[in-house]
């Protein structure tokens, strides 16, 4: 998925602009259904994009039975294109013409596309033929132009044939030239040179229609869009790979893939995580075709000493391809995406520590907008003249506790005066300090309205935070996150929009008499390896009190989990849930106990069909066993298996499970109220 810096798609036609915006037709997604005005915008994008339903009454029964593929996507009695055009940047200097605007639709649009005229329950080896009929359906035969977009040119072809089986078109130059070059020169000879070269076959994702107003190429511009969003962002050459084939590729790949496409594109995914899932499709596309190479030059039947050596290097990127291929899979399904994660975010590393000041002075940085003379005495008896006592103390003013923050030093102090604080940036805080709300919860407030991957962001070694409430906005990533280091918090409000705390891998949060809620995620999130402290606080209306998480790639160090007197309630799922992998023995329990309130989990493959793969698995299940053995003796390791079934699908399921709290990542549980938690007390969800 080819993204910008930002998260966001990068164009695939760079030189484009829209023009005539006003035209441009709004749809809204949940439609008042007692508004006419959204019913008729609805119905237009529909008959635009889609099969034309009832608007010929004398035909519209006979269409429907004799062919529900969605061919017939306009009405060419309307008269006109409902579609955009796409103007070239170089305006009436370009050397090309306009194409129709396809890019921008939304993702209703493509999921009903791909789901009901496309690609329909077909199998994996059966996506092809699937696109080639439905092209058939809707592509004009002949006689119509195109600019051939490739890295290098865009020219004018005119389209004479469809060669459907090998998605390409036969086509002829169109004269004059007319073309745009990047970087190079191209003569009349030259590409008739290259056409001949290629005996004047294009790929169709290639093409781009020439705009028309007339309407009677929509339907192709649209299929073609289809297809070329297709392969670029939903296909993997590995998808016909899987050794089990009868599935339904659009629910196992294509729905979860359209939807992270646009998750990402609307910012809802942490820029680290986007940066890892693009990281690994480069690694998953590198280690495919390596071994595709590996695989062609064995010869069949041999026994040379050179074609073993090439069988086992071959059985080493079949581990290597299915360990990334699930890697990939954990991020392009919401679910377990949501219980997994991920392991780091790059962007926010780079904050580093800025020590103690070279002069050894310390600061007690104080935030207000303005206070009254009784704040004030009250403040300098209380507060700045103990913390003041030396002479190596000074006092610095601030408006908002962003600033204060960022000019924070090792060992300063922040006290931040009753107020509303409105944020548009996040809190980074990188060294060990104390932020203060001088004053109850509810009266020193800070809100962050902008988007962001995190609220407040703690590496800080020994950091401190206490009375403030923080109201969060659109962060994606979590209100508070402690990545490293210590971070001690007593009595705050966090009121979540999106995700709540998260405790990374080696990092430890003290949480005391704090009230957490409203988060879509779980309300405490804890990493392998991380310690967490949970004494007094209240936790509810989110999706899941605290959620303990586990990885599939490798074995991690077990967290260590303090929990008492806290109050979990109303939550929606489980009040304390444990993530941990399926071993095949838990299947069947947790198949039966998931209950009917569980949200049914989609299942899902994630091997290949490779070569030789037979004694890989036999020896990476050996090594499991004796690694998992060691584990168990020594209680310091997760307990999990980390090889699939390479025949059967892996389903994810969750059950109740009270007996939880005597698991060894709880180092004291005790006077802890659970009430009203939708799925139960405590839960573990199988993957």
């Amino acid at each position: 998925m080819e993204l910008d810096a930002g998260g966001k798609q990068s164009a695939d036609m760079a030189d484009f602009v829209v023009e005539d915006l006003e035209s441009f037709v709004n749809v809204e997604l949940e439609v008042d259904k007692n508004s006419q005005t959204s019913e008729h915008s609805m119905s237009v994008i529909s008959q635009a994009l889609f099969q034309n339903e009832e608007e010929d009454e004398s035909d519209s029964e006979d269409d429907d039975d004799d062919d529900d593929s969605g061919t017939d996507h306009f009405n060419c009695a309307r008269g006109g294109t409902q579609l955009q055009r796409c103007e070239r940047r170089s305006g009436v200097n370009s050397g090309v013409p306009d194409t129709f605007q396809t890019s921008h639709l939304l993702f209703y649009e493509r999921f009903k596309a791909y789901q009901d005229y496309m690609l329909g329950d077909c199998k994996p080896s059966e996506v092809k033929a699937f696109t080639a009929d439905y092209l058939e359906k809707v592509l004009e035969p002949c006689d119509w132009l195109a600019l051939w977009c490739t890295d290098v040119f865009d020219v004018v072809v005119e389209v004479r044939d469809l060669d459907l089986k090998d998605l390409k078109a036969c086509v002829r130059l169109v004269l004059p030239l007319q073309c745009e070059t990047r970087g190079c020169e191209l003569s009349e000879e030259a590409m008739t040179a290259l056409l001949e070269a290629t005996q004047h076959r294009v790929l169709l994702q290639e093409l781009h229609v020439v705009y028309d107003s007339s309407g009677d190429f929509d339907q192709t511009a649209l299929a073609l869009e289809h297809l070329r969003f297709f392969y670029k962002h939903i296909w993997r050459q590995w998808d016909e790979e899987d050794e089990d084939d009868d599935f339904d590729y659009f629910v196992r790949c294509v729905e979860p893939r359209l939807r992270l496409y646009y998750d990402i594109l609307e910012d809802r995914v942490p820029a680290g995580l986007v940066s890892e899932y693009q990281s690994l499709l480069e690694s998953c596309s590198k280690v495919f075709q390596q071994f595709s190479s590996l695989r062609s030059e064995l010869v069949s039947d041999s026994d040379s000493e050179l074609d073993n050596i090439s069988m086992v290097e071959g059985v080493k990127l079949c581990d290597q391809l299915e360990t990334l291929r699930r890697k990939l899979h954990i991020i392009e399904n919401p679910l377990l995406r949501y219980v997994l994660g991920y392991r780091g975010n790059n962007r926010q590393q780079c904050v580093q520590s800025r020590g103690i000041r070279c002069s050894g002075v310390k600061v007690v940085h104080v935030v207000t907008v303005s206070c009254s003379g009784n704040q004030l005495q009250s403040l300098l008896s209380d507060r700045l003249l103990p913390l003041s006592s030396s002479e190596d103390t000074q006092i610095q003013f601030h408006k908002d506790p962003v600033s204060a923050v960022d000019s924070s030093h090792e060992g300063d102090v922040v006290l931040i005066l009753p107020g509303v604080y409105s944020v548009s940036s996040s809190m980074f805080i990188p060294d060990s300090i104390s932020v203060e709300g001088f004053g109850l919860p509810d009266e020193v407030v800070i809100e962050k309205k902008n988007k962001g991957d995190s609220f407040v962001e703690s590496t800080g070694a020994e950091v401190k935070l206490s009375n403030i409430k923080f109201i969060q906005h659109d962060a994606i990533e979590g209100i508070l996150c402690v990545r490293q280091g210590t971070l001690n918090m007593e009595n705050c409000v966090l009121q979540c929009e999106t995700t709540g705390v998260i405790v990374r891998t080696s990092a430890c949060l003290s949480m005391t008499r704090c009230d957490l809620y409203g988060s879509k995620g779980a309300g405490v999130e804890i990493y392998p390896g991380s310690i967490c402290s949970l004494i007094g606080n209240g936790i509810h209306h989110c999706k899941d009190g605290i959620l303990i998480k586990d990885f599939a790639h490798e074995l991690d160090v077990m967290p260590s989990i303090t929990m008492e007197n806290n109050v979990i309630h109303n939550n929606e799922g489980y009040g304390v849930i444990l993530v941990k992998p399926n071993n095949g023995e838990q299947q069947g329990d947790a198949g039966d106990s998931a209950g009917p309130s569980a949200d049914p989990p989609s299942s899902f493959t994630t091997t290949p069909t490779l070569t030789a793969s037979g004694p890989a698995q036999q020896e990476s299940a050996e090594n499991n066993n004796s690694t998992e053995g060691g584990a168990s003796s020594s209680g310091r390791k997760w307990q999990f298996s980390r090889q699939l079934s390479r025949t059967k699908e892996t389903s994810c399921v969750s059950r109740a499970d009270q007996d939880l709290k005597d698991h060894q990542v709880f180092v004291s549980v005790q006077g802890n109220q659970f009430r009203r938690n939708g799925l139960g007390d405590y839960g573990t969800f199988y993957y």
